[in-house]
């Protein structure tokens, strides 16, 4: 997310035409195409975040740019050359780091929170915790990992929650 992000289409000399269809998981499809006979490009549906990366008949990139949750989904480019006609879809999946907390509760137990991220972030703890994650899910493919520190006659005075998510690692230390 925030990201800008390029998706590719086949490279080739003698483009006549390029579509790029647009199917996001959530709103309306979209197309981008482009002549190269009229040297015209045209747009119809899409957001002012989706473009061609530079001049489309040098580069027929799709720039996405910020990516966002709603640019998950498919993307198609169809491209006709004169060395034949060319299909290629894309899946975009977009991660979402999660926002990290890590506090005491009101028992002196440490918690290690991630709110919000795609996918569900994974908690652990040193020492080891025999603590169970409880997970929230958003219902907008978003999770929030709630994991209370949980060692029995364990010293509490140096304890490190892990976070590791496919799109960010973090560790950080309390002491209740």
């Amino acid at each position: 997310v925030g990201d800008t992000f390029g998706l590719t289409c086949p490279q080739k000399r003698d483009v006549i035409m390029v579509t790029w269809k647009i199917n996001p998981q959530t709103g309306g499809h979209c197309t981008l195409g482009y002549r190269a006979d009229l040297n015209q490009t045209n747009r119809t549906n899409c957001t002012e975040n989706m473009n061609w990366k530079s001049r489309p008949d040098h580069d027929t990139t799709l720039q996405i740019r910020p990516v966002q949750r709603a640019s998950e989904g498919n993307y198609t480019c169809e491209m006709a050359a004169r060395e034949g006609n060319f299909h290629l879809t894309h899946h975009l999946t977009v991660l979402v780091p999660p926002e990290l907390t890590v506090y005491c509760d009101s028992r002196g137990n440490p918690v290690c929170k991630a709110v919000a991220g795609k996918p569900a972030a994974r908690i652990r703890w040193v020492p080891e915790s025999n603590s169970s994650p409880e997970e929230e899910d958003h219902g907008d493919g978003t999770v929030t990992v709630l994991s209370t520190f949980t060692g029995n006659g364990t010293n509490l005075n140096s304890t490190t929650c892990f976070v590791s998510h496919p799109a960010m690692i973090h560790n950080q230390s309390i002491a209740c």
